[in-house]
């Protein structure tokens, strides 16, 4: 004897869906779903236009769940499939109804109001009909299907009303309803598709192929197909296909698609490039370091897919809201009709005549999708803009903000010093004191040797490089030039090789107090010069937030760990409205809560790493620079990817 046991097959497939433009065909599709043999569990992407089902293959199949998804009024395939039908002939048909619909409206209309004579009546009768008919065939579809899965939705509402309309000989007034509400809905696709178009220019930013460079030549392969290391030729004009490093070739990179810089960026070997981004006019090789599916463009479009799905609590109440609120519009029309005339002796015919008027103007539809289109084409329109909001939440939480901390380095300022005075001592001049610095860091990448070598080149300070030039470890540097040693550093250095004076000390004093960097520096065994150098306010900073005070935030804060008097120069120069210094990683997490308690929500600002404490703290963290950290865009609410 043998027993033949069927084992479950476990399977997952993505469905596009054609006709799914309102969460009330969501509902008929869980609907219809509900008792589905096999069935494990779904979900449906609205503005993907995708149904995701997990399904025990041997006792359901794809055909069936596509069956089941025509039974709710839609059309279904898998998505790896091509589509049934073009959605364009459904959105050109859609739009023709309508426009007939409004058309033949206001003919019998204007018919009826310039004609008033009973020979002219069958005329606008026939027009109201034909409005009636090309209105109507956009609702009666979804209203079948409703009513097929034993389910009272908007458009079961509008057939009814429109009904009682006709019975109650109210022609005009049925064409107008059923015209207004076909005009909402297809409105509402429109928005919807706008918002569709908005995250699938997200897809269309980075090319499909790439041309890939290997001793047997130049080849042009599917994008998908490179892996990390290979070398990528990227031609002048073309857009960069994958994320890498430049390993030959300069060129300027309109990375505008991803970071929403509105200048081109200097690219040279060593420097990182993003998929999407487009090239300027020189030609570059850049080895790959991402895969497609891991490269940042792709990390975005997964982000705000994922933020899609995340409902805000407007869209949360909102669908709760409408779940109810139809049948309960449904069961109060129809005491409107009855209870008067049975209870006051009420007319009939005026009652009934309230009763469709109720259902006519409780439509729900429209504030059910108002809020998910909102918040998608803003989410979408952002991340075009180069700003990644990870969800509704953080929107709503953003617009209850009314205090805003700013991280300091890097952030308000530039992140690097620049040269901002040169003092020189004796006979000596400031190009004499700048060229005697460069030329001892000319080969040292360090921030303060490569903004005295940036200052010596905007100033066209001629340098002749030092000679047995080495680094003194957290004092600064020395070498000889034209034949004398020549030493910088710091104050202590200079006390440590007894080159300090008077005058120096005097000189530094003013140097702290305006919150400057002082670099000293000695030829022959005397003090020449003092150059000054400080991270200044990023350009238009202070604007921004000027900006930040029109649009409502009525406290600005800037967080850092600087020294009070630097701290308090920078945010006297950008207009903050308090400065908290010598903070450490913990301390801006308490800075946070004390803004919390003091002005309700609070949204930080930092880079998204080392501020990472306070801007998980703060109600919106917002990380700047986001663009290929992937610290930065996993921690941040909202990323700003330059």
């Amino acid at each position: 004897m043998t027993t033949c046991t069927v084992c479950e097959v476990h399977a997952e497939s993505t469905f596009k869906i054609e006709g799914m433009d309102c969460r009330e065909e969501v509902a008929l599709i869980e609907r219809r779903f509900k008792n589905l043999p096999g069935l494990e569990d779904f979900s449906a992407d609205l503005m993907g236009q995708r149904l995701h089902v997990k399904y025990d293959a041997a006792k359901l199949s794809a055909s069936a769940i596509a069956g089941a998804v025509a039974d709710a009024g839609m059309r279904a395939w898998l998505e790896h499939e091509e589509p049934i039908a073009s959605d364009d002939s459904a959105a050109r048909r859609r739009r023709m109804l309508v426009w007939v619909s409004g058309c033949t409206l206001l003919a019998g209309l204007a018919l009826r109001s310039w004609a008033a004579v009973p020979a002219s009546e069958g005329g606008w009768r026939a027009l109201f009909a034909v409005s009636i008919v090309a209105g109507i065939s956009l609702t009666y579809r979804k209203a079948l299907a409703a009513v097929r899965v034993r389910h009272l939705d908007i458009n079961v509402l509008m057939l009814v009303a429109v009904a009682g309309a006709l019975a109650l000989d109210q022609w005009a007034e049925a064409a107008t309803v059923i015209f207004l509400f076909a005009l909402a809905q297809a409105l509402e696709v429109r928005t919807l598709e706008r918002a569709r178009n908005a995250v699938r220019a997200l897809l269309d930013l980075a090319p499909t192929d790439a041309i890939v460079r290997d001793p047997g030549g130049d080849r042009r392969v599917e994008v998908d197909s490179v892996a990390p290391g290979m070398v990528l030729v990227v031609k002048p004009g073309e857009k960069i296909p994958l994320d890498g490093l430049v390993v030959a070739g300069e060129s300027v990179v309109n990375q505008a698609p991803v970071t929403g810089e509105s200048l081109p960026i200097d690219k040279m070997p060593g420097d990182s490039v993003f998929a999407g981004t487009i090239n300027g006019r020189g030609a570059l090789d850049v080895r790959v370091t991402h895969r497609r599916r891991d490269s940042t463009l792709a990390r975005i479009i997964h982000l705000v897919e994922q933020a899609q799905a995340q409902r805000a609590p407007a869209q949360t109440f909102v669908e709760r809201f409408a779940r109810i609120y139809t049948p309960a519009v449904l069961v109060l029309a129809a005491l409107v009709a009855v209870v008067p005339p049975l209870v006051s002796g009420g007319a009939w015919h005026t009652w009934i005549y309230r009763s469709l008027v109720l259902l006519v103007v409780s439509c729900p539809c429209a504030l059910v999708i108002s809020t998910p289109v909102s918040v998608v084409a803003a989410l979408a329109g952002a991340a075009r803009k180069g700003v990644l909001i990870k969800g509704g939440v953080h929107l709503e939480r953003a617009g209850r903000v009314r205090c805003i901390a700013f991280d300091k380095t890097g952030t308000l300022t530039r992140g690097a010093p620049m040269v901002v005075s040169v003092t020189p001592l004796g006979a000596r001049t400031a190009g004499d004191v700048v060229s005697l610095a460069a030329a001892v860091e000319h080969r040292s990448h360090h921030p303060i040797a490569r903004a005295i070598i940036d200052y010596a080149e905007r100033e066209n300070i001629a340098v002749a490089p030092g000679l047995d030039v080495r680094a003194l470890d957290g004092r600064g540097a020395q070498g000889h030039v034209s034949g004398a040693q020549v030493v910088l550093g710091n104050h202590r250095l200079f006390e440590e090789r007894q080159l300090c004076t008077t005058e120096i000390h005097d000189r530094l004093d003013g140097v702290s107090a305006h919150g400057r960097t002082p670099v000293l520096v000695a030829s022959g065994g005397e003090a020449v010069g003092i150059i000054e150098l400080a991270d200044g306010p990023r350009e238009g900073a202070a604007d921004a937030l000027q900006m930040l005070r029109r649009q409502g935030i009525s406290h600005i804060v800037m967080l850092t760990g600087d020294s009070h008097s630097t701290a308090e120069k920078i945010g006297a120069e950008l207009g903050v409205d308090e400065v908290k210094a010598e903070l450490l990683p913990d301390d801006k997490v308490t800075a946070i809560e004390d803004l919390r308690r003091r002005f309700g929500s609070v949204a930080m600002v930092g880079d998204g790493i080392n501020d990472a404490p306070a801007l998980a703290r703060a109600d919106v963290g917002i990380a700047m620079g986001a663009a290929g950290s992937d610290a930065a865009l996993e921690t941040a609410d909202v990323a700003l990817m330059a």
